[in-house]
This record gives structure tokens, C-alpha cells and sequence, in this order.
């Protein structure tokens, strides 16, 4: 019997992890890897592969010096695009996405940490149950340019660029894999929250409560739709 193919998510910390993207896709194999030390990883063949989650992280997507796993990252995501397979980048994730098709980074283009609202355009399957303006959870401060033959599918006036979709692979520069228990190891995680005043860290667990139950019925209906494109190639 031939083995199901997995979802392969990359990881770039341990507290962030998938989310709500595990539970929607569960009951497909799924298998977790964090290579961004590692300058030469073995990694499998698009061909192998049921889709690619890449998630967010606290470096910068160009600093192969530091991180020497963001070139083999890229390539892979680069040579998924071009095999169509389901591709779903989140933060850290969303920019790796954007240079592997030739967009650039802009560091510290400015820094969004908390509860924002973003403007959704169109009608992609993955954003379009979330209304035209959800409040979502950010935590960044790059940018990046949308990438060349990509469709904008969310902006604001901080970031431009918060979401895109090319072909089967979607980038979002928000963070619609949170709930409440994985925003909890967040908010108690040194390094996400040690450079944030004690009153921001409040207002974030503030905005836990108001906004999450709102956003959750169409996070789920989106992931969803993520999903349903990989169980087409388990």
C-alpha cells in the first residue's frame, strides 16, 4: 500500500508552532522539521510532499549569515510554487515566500505587535469567510514587496503587503494559526515579550478575549480551504 504523503511544516521556534492549522488538517500526516541552522538539510522532494507550511520566527528572512536554513527554506518553497503544490506561509513564513519569488525584505519597515484590523481584497478562499475587515493578531516588523504575478489579498496602512496568494502557495504576514493556549506560550515566552512594556503584554491578553472568539469561525473556515487542497494530494 503506498504511504500517504505528508504536510511538512518548517518551524523556526519552539512556541510557534502550527495552531489551528494542525487541527485542520488533522488526520493528514504531518512532519515538523526546523532546519534554520542547518546550512546543507536533507529535505524531501515537492514530489513527496501532500504541502508546506512554513512558520513565523523571531529572524530576519535574508539573514543567511546567521540563519544559514533560510537558503534551503527558500528554494523549497520556490520549487513548490512551481509544482503547485499547497503552500501556506505565516509571518516569517510569508516573507521567505515573497523572496523565494524575487520580492525584497524591508527591515524594520514598521512594527505592528497586537490586535490591528487588515483590509481583505477579493475573494480568496482562505480570507474570504473573515469579512472585509478582521482585527487579527500581528507580531512583526518587516515588510516585503508582493511579489511579481501575485494577487494582494490583505493591506493595511502599516504593511502594504499583508497577505498574497500565488497559485496554489498563500503568505500571510498575520497570524491567523492562533488561539488562545498558543497565544498564552507566546505571552510567556522571554523572548517574545521582553521587549514589550507590561502594559502592551496586558492589552495583547486583553485583545485575546474580544478578538479571537470573533476571528475563529473564519480562521477555521479558511485553514479549512488550505486543507481541502492538501487532501487532493495525500
Amino acid at each position: 500500500m503506498t504511504q500517504p504523503r505528508p504536510v511538512l511544516v518548517l518551524t523556526h521556534a519552539a512556541h510557534e508552532g502550527p495552531g489551528l492549522i494542525a487541527r485542520a488538517l488533522d488526520g493528514v500526516p504531518l512532519t515538523t522539521r526546523t532546519i534554520v541552522d542547518d546550512p546543507s538539510p536533507a529535505l524531501p522532494a515537492v514530489d513527496d510532499l501532500a504541502g508546506l507550511v512554513v512558520m513565523g520566527g523571531p529572524m530576519d528572512a535574508d539573514d543567511d549569515l546567521g540563519h544559514p536554513g533560510l537558503t534551503a527554506e527558500r528554494r523549497l518553497l520556490s520549487e513548490a510554487v512551481d509544482a503547485d503544490l499547497p503552500v501556506l506561509g505565516i509571518c516569517l513564513g510569508m516573507q521567505l515566500l515573497a523572496m523565494a519569488l524575487g520580492s525584497t525584505l524591508h527591515r524594520r519597515h514598521g512594527t505592528q505587535i497586537g490586535f490591528g484590523a487588515v483590509e481583505t481584497v477579493g475573494s480568496d478562499p482562505v480570507l474570504a469567510a473573515l469579512g472585509p475587515r478582521p482585527v487579527v493578531l500581528h507580531w512583526h516588523s518587516d515588510a516585503v514587496d508582493l511579489p511579481a504575478g501575485a494577487t494582494l489579498l490583505a493591506r493595511d496602512e502599516v504593511t502594504p503587503v499583508q497577505a498574497f496568494r500565488v497559485g496554489s502557495a498563500v503568505g500571510l504576514q498575520f497570524h491567523l494559526e492562533v488561539e488562545t493556549t498558543l497565544l498564552d506560550l507566546w505571552l510567556n515566552t522571554p523572548v517574545m515579550v521582553g521587549e514589550l512594556e507590561p502594559e502592551e503584554a496586558a492589552a495583547i491578553r486583553l485583545g485575546s478575549r474580544q478578538h479571537l472568539a470573533t476571528l475563529r469561525p473564519g480562521a477555521d473556515l479558511g485553514l479549512a480551504a488550505f486543507a481541502a487542497q492538501v487532501r487532493e494530494r495525500v
